[in-house]
């Protein structure tokens, strides 16, 4: 029997040091019928070289030579030149479907299945192996914090000295999902002064259980979502809650914002008026940066900005690929369980059946089967 063969390529981002597949999940697959062709130089930037794939069992290629696999892994979306039209290839990656659904259309044309990991469910436990959110968003939130204290002109911790004594920073996290917590903690574990902040009221709990207190803000709206996310505010709820921050963002010295709503622009959170009220030297570092805009008046994707009352305000778009050896790591495991998952003796088994599955296959047998993404696209084409 042919094996089954996985493609992983170098990413396409200029940007993007990661890689989907790292030397150490190469057995895994292997023992799984699978064979693995790596790009050479696909792991450079994330410094894993050529020889340690080969070590591990994995094949080094040319990029001409994955066009043919059958199964295509990515951290973002794969470079045409590898995808196959008509030959109903498996295309794995973080494909973000419900913000471009016609890119799931396009798939669906080429006769490819595609299974985006930014659409798991994340509450089922028996996925949280392959939530690539998650392990990315962790990374996020740790470099967020250094990226803040780098840009920050004092010290994090409280330092007495013979010079005197310096009052620990300030620090404000807005948003208390995966990224927000590992903030917290990062931050705390600095030695600053830390508050969260998050309009769910279940996320008080888990705010204090990193050491940070929670901000409350009276007469405020309660937003629980679906899948662990929070919803969406309405106009009147989101101008509201905008007027109620600006008072207490003004007081700390350092805010990280990190909300967002699946396929949707983040909320604003820190308006220009919170940014003109805050103190010279403060610092904004906004991880929901992106081209539909971010959680801060403001912020741009990949840019500084230094308002004229010296608030420096940091587009943090992509933090994960600034920390690429830990980021591939983690998201090498979340790649290999899912196709772990998908896989049953050498060929991949689609099951729409399965709620992973559910979730995560965007496209097969030509359709775009996803519920949601099929919804956008049907809207779309209207």
């Amino acid at each position: 029997m042919t094996e089954l063969t996985v493609a992983v390529a170098t990413e396409s981002g200029p940007d993007e040091r990661r890689v989907a597949l790292v030397p150490d999940q190469i057995g895994p697959l292997r023992a799984a019928g699978l064979a693995v062709r790596v790009e050479s130089g696909a792991g450079r930037r994330a410094w894993f070289d050529d020889d340690a794939y080969a070590r591990a069992g994995a094949e080094v290629v040319g990029r001409a030579e994955l066009a043919s696999a059958d199964v295509v892994v990515a951290v973002g979306r794969p470079g045409d030149d590898l995808l196959r039209p008509g030959a109903g290839q498996l295309v794995v990656g973080l494909l973000a479907p419900l913000s471009d659904p016609q890119y799931a259309r396009r798939l669906a044309d080429l006769d490819v299945t595609a299974v985006s990991l930014d659409c798991l469910p994340r509450t089922l436990s028996r996925a949280q192996p392959m939530d690539a959110l998650t392990s990315q968003a962790n990374v996020a939130g740790y470099k967020a914090v250094l990226v803040a204290a780098n840009a920050f002109g004092r010290y994090f911790p409280m330092l007495v000295t013979a010079a005197g004594t310096a009052r620990p920073a300030r620090v404000l996290v807005l948003g208390a999902g995966v990224a927000g917590l590992q903030a917290m903690g990062t931050a705390r574990r600095l030695g600053a002064v830390v508050s969260g902040y998050d309009i769910r009221p279940e996320s008080r709990s888990e705010v204090e259980s990193v050491g940070a207190a929670f901000l409350d803000l009276p007469g405020q709206p309660t937003a629980t979502g679906e899948g662990g996310y929070a919803r969406a505010l309405g106009a009147d709820e989101q101008r509201a809650q905008q007027e109620a921050l600006v008072a207490r963002i003004a007081r700390h010295d350092v805010v990280i914002t990190t909300a967002q709503v699946p396929g949707r622009r983040p909320p604003l959170l820190v308006s220009e008026d919170a940014l003109k009220q805050m103190a010279a030297g403060s610092v904004v570092v906004d991880l929901a940066a992106g081209p539909r805009g971010g959680n801060v008046a403001l912020s741009r994707p990949g840019a500084t900005v230094v308002t004229e009352e010296g608030v420096t305000v940091i587009g943090a778009a992509n933090l994960a690929s600034t920390v690429p050896t830990a980021a591939s790591a983690a998201y090498s495991r979340n790649v290999t369980a899912l196709l772990l998952h998908l896989v049953r003796d050498g060929s991949p088994v689609v099951d729409l059946t399965d709620e992973i599955q559910a979730g995560v296959v965007i496209t097969h047998r030509g359709q775009v089967v996803h519920p949601a993404v099929a919804a956008l696209v049907e809207g779309g084409s209207r």
